[in-house]
């Protein structure tokens, strides 16, 4: 279970203790637990900070406290403090990355329900960068007739296999599994089952998708369709 631990302290040092959280980040290089680091200043009294750090679980949070350089800049880190900083530890019991249910939202439906998935998921000025069109997609309407392109050739389906989030951006890495039902890029329907893996950068702006970025095998997906490789 994620192990979350809140370290609340006041100090007119930031600056200093910022200095030691590096050089604490420097020292511990294969040795720290801890995945994730947050500090946020209160907005209403400039002294009062409360830092956040993520561990996989209790246990690896013990074995962090455990290492002598953590020890060493815990001691140094108290003596930058006006006061004894205060600890709470927390096990994390639910934990929603709202962007990323966001992002696979919109890959399980664009399989299910085509084109019009995008108007629940996609902002209407949303862009598209996609390395097989000369030009980015602008607009929704504009990326409807290439879903529905896509649509009208095969029945499809996305499987997640991985997905990232950092800042308002979803990584997502995926495997697509169709069959070739109709005419694509002037191949006759063959009635070939395909798979092609791809990536996507997606961008999100109030909880719909404004910008995204596509990489994907589409030699690959020719190659199956008996264009190349013959």
């Amino acid at each position: 279970m994620t192990f979350v631990q809140l370290i609340d302290c006041r100090t007119s040092r930031f600056d200093e203790m910022n200095r030691l959280m590096d050089r604490w980040v420097e020292q511990t290089k294969g040795k720290r637990t801890a995945t994730h680091d947050v500090i946020g200043r209160d907005r209403s009294d400039t002294s009062h900070f409360v830092e956040i750090v993520e561990f996989p679980s209790y246990e690896e949070a013990m074995r962090n406290s455990g290492l002598p350089e953590t020890d060493r800049i815990f001691q140094e880190m108290v003596a930058l403090c006006d006061e004894t900083p205060t600890f709470t530890d927390l096990d994390v019991v639910r934990d929603e990355q709202l962007n990323v249910l966001a992002a696979r939202a919109f890959f399980t439906d664009l399989g299910r329900v085509g084109p019009d998935a995008l108007t629940q998921h996609v902002t209407e000025d949303y862009v598209d960068h996609d390395p097989s069109y000369p030009q980015p997609v602008q607009g929704i309407e504009a990326m409807r007739e290439q879903v529905a392109g896509w649509y009208g050739a095969f029945d499809f389906t996305f499987r997640i296999d991985d997905q990232l989030a950092q800042d308002d951006r979803v990584c997502t890495r995926w495997t697509w599994t169709a069959r070739h039902k109709g005419e694509f890029l002037g191949i006759p329907a063959t009635g070939q089952d395909v798979t092609m893996q791809g990536t996507t950068w997606q961008r999100l702006r109030e909880g719909r998708i404004c910008e995204g970025w596509w990489m994907y095998d589409r030699a690959g997906l020719l190659e199956q369709l008996g264009v190349l490789g013959q």
